[in-house]
């Protein structure tokens, strides 16, 4: 492990670690494990608006081959979906089915640690994939639409170091743990990069209001997780991550 992340000549191998765990790009597999999740926490909201920019370009040419606005949404999710591997959809159908099941904390981080989806989580990712479809079909404009997609894929991956260091690990195994705590300059970077490119796609008035909206849906989520299971495990990290991704586009589709 690289016992300075933040050296310029770590940076680059920082992004592919996050890279390799964020999506199913074929990443020198070494950056996985030659590197804690932690340490490259600051690239998330980079590696997501690199999936929002190939979410929009699908969005461009579903059009292009003559499909409407509501089928041309429902590519540019499925670009996301297939480029991050649904990784946090399946956390946040985890957390679906352990929240709304169980009846103490260990019973829920049971059934979240269960691959089987439940009820809830079906319906979790069913009412995901609608409503971001929904909302980019609202948007309609490619160009509009695309820049909507990276502001929300990159400041919903921002906040998730936030999590990791605010946030205890609900369990002593697990991501949580696994992936360690990120250095606050690695978080501070990861928020102002996420700020960063949600404000220059949307411009600062208009991306401003999906940011507050985001951050505040993203709080509501972290109070339930802590109230129900004590603290986060990677299922929450994805549920939050998605809930910041769906209100961001709802806001941004808002007329």
């Amino acid at each position: 492990m690289h016992s300075d992340p933040f050296r310029p000549s770590a940076l680059f191998a920082g992004f592919l670690a996050a890279a390799a765990f964020l999506t199913v790009l074929p990443v020198d597999p070494r950056a996985r494990s030659d590197w804690r999740l932690a340490d490259s926490a600051w690239a998330f909201p980079l590696v997501g608006a690199g999936i929002g920019a190939v979410a929009g370009l699908a969005f461009l040419m579903a059009q292009l081959l003559g499909l409407g606005t509501l089928p041309a949404a429902l590519m540019a999710v499925l670009a996301s979906l297939a480029l991050s591997g649904a990784l946090h959809e399946d956390g946040l159908a985890d957390s679906a089915d352990g929240f709304c099941g169980g009846h103490d904390s260990e019973e829920k981080l049971a059934i979240m640690r269960d691959s089987q989806h439940g009820t809830f989580g079906v319906l979790a990712i069913a009412l995901s994939v609608l409503l971001r479809a929904a909302a980019l079909a609202t948007i309609g404009d490619v160009i509009h639409t695309g820049l909507a997609l990276i502001a929300a894929h990159a400041a919903s991956r921002a906040t998730l170091p936030v999590a990791m260091r605010a946030m205890h690990p609900a369990r002593a195994g697990g991501l949580g743990v696994a992936a360690g705590v990120p250095r606050l300059p690695s978080v501070v970077g990861a928020v102002m990069i996420g700020i960063l490119v949600a404000l220059s796609a949307l411009g600062p008035l208009r991306g401003l209001v999906p940011l507050c909206l985001a951050t505040a849906a993203d709080l509501a989520v972290g109070r339930v997780a802590q109230r129900q299971i004590g603290g986060y495990t990677g299922d929450v990290l994805g549920a939050l991550q998605q809930t910041a991704e769906i209100v961001m586009l709802l806001a941004a589709s808002a007329r």
